[in-house]
């Protein structure tokens, strides 16, 4: 005799709506941190910047070239 094996079929997965009020102010805050980490790598020089030092500068260098910055 052979047993036969039945197997439920799995529930559909629907997808869960996420309104826009909801993520506009998200993606808004993801906005400014990617303009505040451009300014850092790409205008971020030293002599007219935020920070009077180099150490900005210095920490992004070889990250400025990688996104084609020139910086010298």
């Amino acid at each position: 005799m052979q047993a036969t094996l039945h197997h439920p079929a799995a529930p559909a997965v629907v997808p869960v709506s996420i309104p826009l009020g909801e993520l506009l102010p998200w993606a808004i805050f993801g906005g400014m941190l990617m303009l505040l980490a451009i300014y850092f790598v790409g205008v971020e020089e030293g002599a007219a910047a935020i920070f009077n030092t180099m150490y900005v500068h210095e920490f992004v260098h070889d990250g400025r070239h990688l996104l084609g910055f020139p910086c010298h």
